[in-house]
């Protein structure tokens, strides 16, 4: 197992692999920087928006606007701050005119934020809104059914504790849904004192290669003799008619 000074590292160097990136062609030509994310990087919570929009772009960090002025405050009601906590995004780019993401920067995009959560190994990790709910759940129910149910997901290398939320910009705007957020938001504490989901053991490529002799030797051992035959085998072969 990796150490926290090891994980830092391979941290540091995915941020530089998307700080570069170029595989969403219209993204790479019309963002300001690549917001990869901030906050603690052995953090414990984890939240996962959507997309940098035009503050975040500007300012290379998510979450600078309203909303996460918002999300700083509903932080402050736990007791909390964002020094404490890990916030991403689905994509590291803007999309022009702040669009939803197309499903191919989706696709291009999530091996980004695999690498973060497989290195920051947080417990909890928040999905804000609908993007970040369907892709790390892997299926397409939607925000407004699944907010405020925690669950254990086995998220690439990780089992974590999945808590979907409402995105912060969609509260600003609709009073009730902002107090069901802060609702929502106020399980967090109980979440964090959970014990850490039992992980998923590491398979070496040495355990790999003994289950595969295993197997090999069950199947022989249990396969049947051939069965015997009258037949000439040149007839078989067909070699002599």
């Amino acid at each position: 197992m990796a150490s926290g000074a090891q994980r830092r590292e391979e941290l540091k160097a995915v941020y530089e692999q998307a700080s570069g990136c170029t595989k969403c062609p219209q993204l790479a030509a019309t963002r300001q920087t690549v917001v990869f994310g901030a906050g603690h990087a052995d953090a414990e919570l984890m939240f996962v928006g959507e997309a940098p929009g035009a503050s975040e772009d500007r300012a290379g960090l998510p979450f600078v606007g309203r909303a996460g002025k918002l999300l700083d405050s509903l932080l402050g009601e736990i007791s909390l701050s964002r020094e404490q906590v890990f916030v991403a995004n689905v994509l590291k780019c803007r999309p022009p005119g702040n669009r939803d993401p197309h499903p191919v920067e989706i696709e291009n995009c999530q091996d980004y934020l695999m690498r973060q959560l497989e290195l920051i190994e947080p417990r909890v990790v928040c999905t804000l809104g609908n993007f970040s709910t369907k892709l790390l759940r892997g299926e397409p129910t939607g925000i407004t059914r699944l907010h405020g149910k925690p669950e254990v997901r086995t998220i690439g290398p990780r089992t974590v504790r999945l808590y979907p939320l409402f995105h912060p910009a969609a509260a600003l705007y609709t009073p009730a849904m902002l107090e069901t957020l802060r609702t929502d938001f106020s399980r967090l504490p109980d979440l964090l004192a959970e014990p850490v989901p039992e992980q998923p053991r590491v398979v070496e490529p040495a355990d790999l290669a003994e289950e595969a002799e295993a197997l090999a030797a069950a199947r022989e051992a249990t396969e049947p003799p051939p069965a015997p035959t009258d037949r000439d085998p040149r007839q078989q072969l067909g070699l002599f008619e």
